[in-house]
């Protein structure tokens, strides 16, 4: 098991980079943080270059390849990921005896793929079609499903504060790319809890 450690630092940063949301704006609310201390572990098997190959590049797993970025790729790597994401847990409540947090969840990945929509037209970008059935990480456990939601958040965090330290980033990007790395703390939190019975 690995462990991962999100300190008072990090998220007193991330609370002072914008974590609330203007409620007079036509934006779609992003639910805020709500865990100060929050430890975080995965299974091992899971992160694998096996499992991350299934992805290629796809979402946060092609994007944490790099580390430079066009608009364009960034809005595409994100979508995808969301995309991914809300797949991914269809798929486990669709096979598993399981509901929350996955029922919960899936509400918010749409209202985060709503959130990046605008950006393929405001940077004039087809948006792509939804390919994301042919990435899911196939599992055989309800542990491997929570392991599998603490992964999926992790790389997704990681892709936006990835994406947040690029040069000359426009407004408009800083502000949702926050907003959607703040929620996937959230996420993260609510699948970690779950792991944590097994």
């Amino acid at each position: 098991m690995k462990k991962i450690f999100i300190t008072l630092f990090v998220f007193t940063t991330l609370l002072l980079s914008g974590c609330t949301s203007d409620t007079s704006s036509n934006t779609p609310e992003v639910e805020t943080i709500v865990s100060i201390d929050t430890e975080i572990t995965y299974n091992d098997e899971l992160t694998n270059d096996e499992v991350l190959d299934q992805n290629e590049s796809y979402g946060s797993t092609g994007a944490l390849e790099d580390q430079e970025f066009t608009i364009e790729e960034m809005i595409i790597y994100a979508l995808e990921d969301e995309f991914a994401a809300k797949a991914e847990y269809q798929y486990i409540i669709d096979n598993f005896d399981v509901t929350k947090p996955f029922t919960n969840i899936i509400p918010s990945e749409e209202t985060h793929i709503s959130l990046l929509l605008p950006l393929f037209e405001t940077y004039q970008i087809d948006v792509l079609e939804d390919t994301s059935s042919s990435h899911l990480i196939t599992i055989s456990s309800l542990e491997e499903a929570f392991a599998t939601g603490v992964l999926a958040e992790e790389l997704n965090i990681a892709m936006y504060e990835l994406f947040l330290t690029q040069d000359d980033l426009p407004a408009d990007l800083v502000d949702v790319f926050t907003k959607l790395r703040d929620a996937s703390i959230n996420h993260l939190a609510a699948f970690q809890k779950n792991l944590d019975r097994y």
